[in-house]
């Protein structure tokens, strides 16, 4: 097989033109991939936050329950939140018993860029987390 002179280096050229847009598209699947596991992290520290909390007998016990599972679920899965903040409605204890009643739970949590995309990386993102869950219709609550 001969080469055309004027053929001569057009693969080189065409690596060096193809490479860096390859390193970019590889960088942005990484970086969407761990923006969507921060995302799916804080919805998920909502919904055991909500869980841990309809659990509870009392609210003031389920508030303090929520925010304790909320906490540690986002800890057990590695992310770090510059601030979080876990909040429960326990306005459900207040339902008479026989009626349905559901527990809300709500996580923010800011975390850094440097966390997601590129250590180093200036600036962050806020996340929001929303879970529920029922509570036993025929439960006793205080």
């Amino acid at each position: 097989m001969t080469i055309k002179r004027d053929e001569q280096g057009s693969a080189a050229v065409e690596l060096a033109l193809l490479v860096p847009a390859l390193v970019i598209l590889l960088g942005l699947l990484v970086g969407g991939g761990r923006l969507w596991f921060a995302r799916t992290t804080v919805t998920e520290a909502a919904n055991t936050a909500a869980r841990a909390a309809s659990l509870s007998r009392t609210a003031s016990s389920a508030a303090a329950d929520g925010a304790a599972a909320g906490r540690q679920s986002l800890t057990t899965a590695g992310l770090k939140c510059q601030d979080a903040a876990v909040s429960i409605d326990t306005s459900a204890f207040e339902v008479p018993v026989g009626n349905p009643a559901t527990v809300t739970s709500t996580i923010r949590c800011s975390v850094p860029f440097g966390d997601i995309l590129l250590p180093g990386m200036a600036g962050s993102i806020n996340l929001v987390g929303t879970g529920n869950s029922s509570l036993d219709t025929y439960r006793s609550r205080r």
